[in-house]
């Protein structure tokens, strides 16, 4: 097959107990993928750092992007984006718990 359609909406599960990720494309150097969150947020008193660049855009929802040293979490808006460094300490504050909060993520190095 030499090509792949699809819609970034389509396929989400309904009434999710956790944050559901989907691998869209990988490459040697680069990692595209879906998360959809409702209402889920990184664990109090935890950090997330990742071994790779992070750059992700909100699509729908809503979310609070938290990075360490800031005082309070960035709120995203659809459309928002933002470039997260490798070895930077973020978390996710809250995402929208009423709706569906949709991410694009492209991991690279």
């Amino acid at each position: 097959m030499c090509h792949q359609t699809g819609n970034i909406f389509d396929e989400i599960p309904a009434n999710l107990s956790q944050e559901f990720f989907q691998t869209l494309a990988a490459g040697d150097n680069v990692r595209i993928e879906r998360i959809v969150s409702e209402g889920q947020a990184t664990t109090a008193g935890e950090w997330l750092v990742q071994e790779l660049d992070e750059w992700v855009i909100l699509l729908s929802g809503g979310a609070g992007l938290f990075f360490e040293g800031e005082t309070s979490p960035r709120a995203l808006n659809p459309g928002d984006y933002a470039m997260i460094p490798a070895g930077c300490r973020h978390r996710v504050e809250w995402t929208a718990p009423d709706q569906q909060t949709v991410w694009l993520a492209v991991h690279f190095r």
